[in-house]
């Protein structure tokens, strides 16, 4: 072997030796890539896979239990754990979805789970009945928002209402977001609409007490909410209502639509989900507080451990705020790390920061290894990483000043640096989920997060200790005029030109890159680390590249869209299927919607219609967009490439692609793009997403269209 070669591999190994107590880091990251690769796959592997890898992962450490063949086969165990954890999750939440659309009908239902909208109502209801389906067809649970006026609904209380349901929708576009996947491991299996009022059948008896103690958590939630909006009764102060709820439980339903646009373009919009911030205020408001006070008195502080007593305090309050705001994953991430931070104060010793992520990372991809790919897991454990591997960084450096103004810069400083890593962590994962970016997030965080640290949350905590008094009024008006303020400073940045700038839809393996990259950057201590800023070069270059398709079609055969020559889609309806349009003109970058109409200009235009359809001039191709049946014969002999929102039911040899009512109803939204090569490429929602359990495939036959002809 070349002498070379060998004194590379005598150097690699040097380095992992130097770097060996940073391994451990990487555990989470393995069980990540084997979740990944299960959820990746076009169809369900059998029950044997993860088990062949697991069982040749430790032959592999059994048998070669020495250096670099070690490191490998405990990676293999690592990753098959990560495999196994995601297939026999799906495996557990397995239940009916709803096959078609029905309704209205009658639902029976036992009130599982009840949100305040700003709209009205929606619930989740569990055990359900449903007239017209079978018992063997049945969800275990159904969301319907009820909507005018209802009667008092607890959780816990049965119900019957009029509704119409459908199975949940599938994505918008081919790689958009999956409400289907993220119904199927809720155990939502048909969502829809209220006709009238529900009516109350019984107010329900809890059958366990596991059953007992959800339902009344969830009837505390539900009172917290009536409380906090109670104590804003007025219409203005609707948006400081509904903020005011978001920080106090998570819930975001009752916050005004131009509010949340206004947090989202400003930057401010992770206030609004409970996380670190909030559980570590709390927690710390209380340790502080109660240890404060108790060393008021000598007694108390010379003979018993009041640190320790804090510090128990704290974690009871910190576990009870995570359950009141719904145990989401960023809380549960929040909360298994102050919980350690806590526990080591309990035992005097202390928390390591990278390791309580990876303890708390392992255990929600373990437990709900789903989460690996929601926009919550990624935003919330990308900016605590980056924050903690900066700050573990700089905690070496010698304190320059001790004076007050001295640290009063500090802490602006600190504010404006958490800002900046966070942002910058998380505007990778933005613009995958979100297709934006903040441009003025650091002048509103300025304002908006010491604001919320040092005034709002304390207001909050004592708010939650006087609601049992009925008293919560005189804490929740002082946090409420806190919020105005937010609420102020966040209309005002997201109203300066350029606050926002909109982005293309990212590829999923450019954010793959991104994501190892950045591990890399963050996990590792000695110089190699700095290579990961390739891998996210790679991974935002991307961004330069993507294009946006030039013929959308979504499954109903509804909306249509159209590339124009400055490369913005023309819309064939600004009034119909407004959620898909607005995901179209989302992941293409595009702030607003186009009608076609303004491309039609006679035969030699891009575009030509008459009442049975259109043609599309596009690259050298000529595109038929059909509407009715009687298009059909004569634009099957000129065009290359049909698309039609009827069946096509004669031969139609001279297209090189058709595409028709049928494919649309069982593959879903279809995308095109033409290359300038006379290539066609085409993506649809349901070949993108393979043949998995919480795909949903038509059995039936697609719903007639009306004025089709068909």
């Amino acid at each position: 072997m070349d002498i070379n070669i060998l004194k590379s591999i005598g150097k690699l190994f040097s380095i992992i030796g130097e770097e060996q107590s940073r391994l451990e880091l990487w555990l989470p990251v393995l069980f990540g890539i084997g979740i990944a690769f299960y959820f990746i796959l076009d169809a369900e592997p059998p029950l044997w896979v993860p088990f062949a890898w697991l069982l040749s992962a430790v032959a592999v450490v059994w048998l070669k239990g020495r250096g670099i063949i070690l490191a490998l086969g405990l990676a293999m165990v690592a990753i098959s754990i990560g495999f196994a954890a995601a297939q026999f999750r799906t495996l557990s939440v397995m239940a009916p979805v709803l096959e078609r659309a029905i309704g209205p009908t009658t639902v029976e239902g036992r009130i599982y789970n009840l949100e305040l909208k700003t709209k009205g109502i929606r619930v989740t209801l569990d055990r359900p009945r449903i007239t017209g389906v079978g018992p063997e067809a049945t969800p275990e649970k159904i969301r319907i928002g009820l909507s005018g006026a209802q009667p008092e609904l607890k959780v816990g209380n049965w119900i019957r209402v009029r509704a119409r349901l459908s199975p949940p929708p599938a994505p918008a576009a081919p790689g958009a977001y999956d409400f289907q996947r993220r119904s199927f491991f809720a155990g939502i299996g048909a969502v829809g609409f209220s006709y009238g009022k529900a009516r109350v059948t019984s107010t329900g008896v809890n059958e366990t007490p596991l059953s007992s103690i959800l339902t009344s958590l969830a009837q505390l939630r539900l009172l917290i909410g009536q409380r906090v909006l109670a104590a804003f009764p007025e219409p203005r102060q609707q948006a400081i209502a509904g903020v005011t709820q978001a920080l106090m439980m998570g819930e975001r339903g009752a916050i005004p639509e131009q509010v949340m646009d206004d947090f989202r373009d400003s930057g401010i919009a992770h206030l609004l989900a409970i996380s670190g911030l909030h559980i570590g205020l709390i927690a710390g408001i209380v340790f502080v507080g109660l240890r404060g006070m108790m060393a008021l008195s000598s007694a108390l502080a010379l003979s018993y451990p009041i640190k320790k007593w804090a510090a128990m305090a704290a974690l009871v309050s910190a576990f009870a705020y995570a359950m009141i705001a719904g145990a989401t994953v960023p809380t549960m991430r929040a909360f298994l790390m102050i919980a350690v931070v806590l526990c080591a104060v309990l035992v005097e010793r202390r928390g390591l920061s990278l390791r309580l992520i990876a303890f708390a990372a392992c255990v929600i991809l373990l437990i709900k290894p789903e989460s690996l790919l929601g926009a919550s897991f990624q935003l919330s454990f990308a900016a605590v990483t980056a924050l903690v591997a900066v700050y573990e960084t700089l905690s070496r450096q010698k304190n320059i000043g001790r004076g007050w103004v001295s640290k009063l810069m500090l802490y602006v400083g600190g504010v404006a640096l958490t800002t900046l890593i966070a942002g910058m962590a998380t505007a990778p994962y933005a613009a995958y989920h979100f297709n934006r970016f903040a441009d003025f997030s650091l002048a509103t965080n300025l304002l908006a997060v010491p604001l919320t640290g040092l005034w709002i949350m304390p207001w909050a905590v004592i708010a939650f200790a006087l609601m049992p008094f009925g008293l919560e009024a005189y804490a929740l008006v002082p946090m409420g005029a806190g919020v105005s303020v937010v609420i102020d400073a966040a209309h005002e940045v997201a109203s300066w030109p350029g606050a926002v700038t909109l982005l293309p839809a990212m590829p999923t393996w450019a954010l793959a890159s991104i994501t190892l990259g950045g591990l890399w950057l963050c996990l590792w201590q000695l110089r190699w680390r700095w290579f990961g800023m390739s891998g996210m070069a790679l991974g935002l270059a991307s961004l330069f590249w993507v294009q946006s398709p030039d013929i959308l079609i979504d499954e109903k055969g509804r909306l249509l869209a159209l590339k124009n020559d400055q490369g913005l889609l023309m819309m064939s309806s600004l009034r119909k299927a407004g959620y898909t349009r607005d995901v179209w003109l989302r992941r293409g970058a595009q702030g607003e919607a186009l009608s076609w109409s303004t491309a039609i200009n006679g035969p030699t235009g891009p575009l030509n219609c008459d009442n049975l359809g259109c043609i599309y001039k596009i690259k050298g191709k000529s595109v038929a967009l059909v509407k009715d049946v009687g298009a059909v014969l004569e634009d099957c002999q000129k065009v290359d490439v049909l698309i039609s929102q009827v069946p096509v039911r004669t031969a139609c040899r001279t297209p090189r692609i058709v595409i028709d009512r049928f494919d649309l109803w069982r593959k879903g939204t279809h995308a095109l793009w033409f290359r300038e090569n006379g290539a066609v490429h085409i993506e649809t929602v349901n070949d993108s997403r393979g043949k998995r359990p919480w795909v949903l495939r038509p059995k039936k036959r697609p719903p007639r269209i009306a004025g089709s002809g068909s």
